[in-house]
C-alpha cells in the first residue's frame, strides 16, 4: 500500500479530471467514487472523492468547492522514456490548457505537469560543466521538451 498520495482539490470537476487523466496514461484505473449524500455540503449525487491510479500511482480526487484553486507551485513531474510519449502526453495535457517553458503545461483543470523526457536530467548531470550547460541552454529556449534537440546541444558541447 502506497503511504503517502496526492490528494486534488477540484471546485467541482473531480470525475471529469479523474476519467481525462485515467484516459490518457496507461497502467491507469479509475478506484472507488463516493458522492455527496442528501444534506451534505456539496450538490446531492456529485462526486464528493474519487480515487485513481494514474501509472500505478494512487491519487484521490475531491470535489471541495471554489475554496482552493491550484497553482504551479505543486506540479506532477512524469518521467517520459521516449519523446513520443513525451509529445502525446504534452498534445493531451495542453490541449484547453496552457503551455508553459521548461516541460511544463498547465491542464484544463488547472493542475500543473512537468513532461520530462528520461534524457533531460541524464544530459545536465554530466560530469562535463560545457555539455550539462549546453543542454542547460537548449532547455531553456523550449516549453516541450525535445529531447532530440538536448543531445545535439550535448553532442556541440
Amino acid at each position: 500500500m502506497q503511504k503517502i498520495h496526492p490528494f486534488l482539490w477540484f471546485e467541482n470537476q473531480a470525475e471529469e479530471a479523474m476519467n481525462f487523466y485515467v484516459s490518457i496514461f496507461k497502467n491507469s484505473k479509475v478506484g472507488s467514487v463516493t458522492r455527496y449524500p442528501k444534506g451534505s455540503p456539496g450538490p446531492e449525487g456529485q462526486v464528493m472523492t474519487a480515487d485513481f491510479q494514474l501509472e500505478g500511482q494512487h491519487f484521490t480526487a475531491l470535489n471541495g468547492g471554489p475554496a482552493y484553486k491550484f497553482t504551479p507551485a505543486i506540479s506532477l513531474y512524469v518521467d517520459c522514456g521516449s519523446q513520443q510519449e513525451v509529445d502525446r502526453l504534452w498534445s493531451k495535457l495542453s490541449d484547453g490548457g496552457q503551455i508553459q517553458a521548461c516541460g511544463w503545461v498547465t491542464d484544463k483543470f488547472g493542475v500543473t505537469w512537468q513532461i520530462i523526457p528520461e534524457a533531460l536530467p541524464r544530459l545536465m548531470m554530466d560530469k562535463n560543466p560545457k555539455k550539462s550547460q549546453a543542454v542547460m541552454q537548449a532547455m531553456l529556449k523550449m516549453q516541450k521538451i525535445d529531447a532530440n534537440e538536448l543531445q545535439r546541444a550535448y553532442d556541440a558541447a
